[in-house]
C-alpha cells in the first residue's frame, strides 16, 4: 500500500530539495503505532527542516513535520487501538525521527496524547507545537503565582504562532494582554484577538541601559530571547515571572543578575520537547477548555503538502502570521 509523503533529500552538492512522492508503507520507521494522519501544521523548526535543516535533520531522505492529529490505524500499545483520535507534538518527530508531513506515520505509543474531547484533529493542528507551548508558558506562570488582577501581561513575538495563542488564552482568561509585534500591520489582528495594548516592538528591543527600569509587567511570555528579554527582566514587577519560550531574537542574554536578586524576577524555561507525558495531558485538556475557539479560527490558514516548500522559506523570513494547519490528504 502506498500513500503520499513530502520528502526531504539532499543532492550530490548538499542542497535539500523537497517534493511529493508516492512511497510504500514498509519505508516507514518501525514503532508501536500507525497513525493515518488528517493534520498537520507549521513551526518554524519546520521551516529549518524543509529547507536548511538547522542541524535538526541527520539522515535523508527525511518527512518534516513535527506535529500531527489522526486516527489509529495499527497498534501494538495497550494504551490506544485502531480507531483512537491522537494528537502527536514534539519528541524530535519530525527531526530525528520521520513527521508528519505524510498520510501515515508511525510512531511509540508513549509519544502520542489522546485527542481531548471537544477538539477535531483540525483544531489540535491548528493549536500545534506553538499552542501548546503558550499553554505550558501559561500554567508555569500560573504556577508561579499570577493571577488576572496582578497587572498586564507582556507577550513578545505576538503575532507568531506562539504568540497567538498565548494572547488568545490569556484575554479569554481574563488577563490585560500587551503584545509586542514589530509590524504595524498585525495591530488590527492582534487586537481582534484579545490584545487590550500594542507595543511597538523598538520600545523594548533596545540594550539594557539601567538593570531595574518600572515595575510594569505582571507576567511575560518571551518568544525572542536576546536583548529583548534582558531588557524585560528589568521591567518585571516583585516577584514576577517570565516564561521563555524561543530565541527569535537571538540565543544571548545580555542582561545583569539585578533584577532577580532585587526584585526576586523568575525567568521559567518552557521545553515543549521532552515534556513528561501527564503535563503534557494537563496542557491539551487546558487548551480543549480555555482556548476559545472562535478566535482561533480567526488566525488559521490552510495549506496542503505541495505549499510546505514555500510557506517554510516564508517562515524562516518571519512572514507567516497566525497558524498554518496542513491537511495532509488535500
Amino acid at each position: 500500500m502506498t500513500f503520499k509523503a513530502l520528502i526531504v533529500d539532499k543532492d550530490d552538492d548538499g542542497k535539500t530539495h523537497a517534493a511529493i512522492q508516492e512511497i510504500d508503507e514498509a519505508r516507514l520507521p518501525i514503532a508501536d503505532v500507525v497513525v493515518a494522519v488528517e493534520y498537520s501544521t507549521l513551526n518554524y523548526k519546520d521551516g529549518l527542516c524543509l529547507g536548511p535543516g538547522g542541524g535538526l535533520v541527520r539522515n535523508y531522505p527525511h518527512v518534516p513535520g513535527i506535529d500531527f492529529a489522526g486516527t489509529v490505524e495499527e497498534s501494538t500499545d495497550d494504551w490506544y487501538k485502531p480507531g483512537d483520535k491522537v494528537v502527536l507534538t514534539g519528541w524530535r518527530v519530525g527531526e530525528a525521527w520521520w513527521g508528519g508531513y505524510s498520510q501515515k506515520a508511525s510512531v511509540k505509543g508513549e509519544w502520542l496524547v489522546p485527542l481531548p474531547e471537544g477538539l477535531s484533529t483540525r483544531n489540535a493542528m491548528a493549536i500545534g507545537t506553538a499552542g501548546f507551548t503558550a499553554m505550558l508558558a501559561i500554567m508555569a506562570l500560573e504556577d508561579h503565582g499570577l493571577k488576572p488582577d496582578h497587572g498586564p501581561v507582556l507577550v513578545t513575538g505576538a503575532a507568531g504562532g506562539v504568540g497567538s495563542v498565548a494572547t488568545a488564552i490569556l484575554a479569554n482568561l481574563g488577563y490585560e494582554v500587551a503584545a509586542v509585534t514589530g509590524r504595524e500591520s498585525t495591530w488590527d489582528y492582534l487586537k481582534s484577538i484579545g490584545a487590550s495594548k500594542i507595543v511597538p516592538r523598538d520600545e523594548v528591543n533596545e540594550t539594557v541601559k539601567r538593570p531595574l527600569e518600572a515595575e510594569t509587567w505582571a507576567g511575560c511570555i518571551d518568544a525572542v530571547g536576546g536583548p529583548m528579554l534582558a531588557r524585560v527582566l528589568g521591567q518585571m514587577k516583585y516577584g514576577a515571572s517570565v516564561a521563555a519560550v524561543g530565541l527569535a531574537g537571538g540565543a544571548g542574554l545580555p542582561a545583569t543578575v539585578i533584577p532577580f536578586l532585587l526584585r526576586g524576577v523568575n525567568l521559567l524555561g518552557i521545553d515543549s520537547v521532552m515534556k513528561p507525558y501527564d503535563a503534557r495531558l494537563r496542557a491539551w485538556e487546558r487548551l480543549a477548555k480555555d482556548l476559545p475557539m472562535d478566535k482561533l479560527d480567526s488566525i488559521i490558514q490552510t495549506a496542503t503538502l505541495s505549499d510546505l516548500p514555500e510557506l517554510g522559506a516564508d517562515i524562516l523570513k518571519g512572514q507567516v502570521k497566525g497558524r498554518v494547519i496542513v491537511d495532509v490528504n488535500a
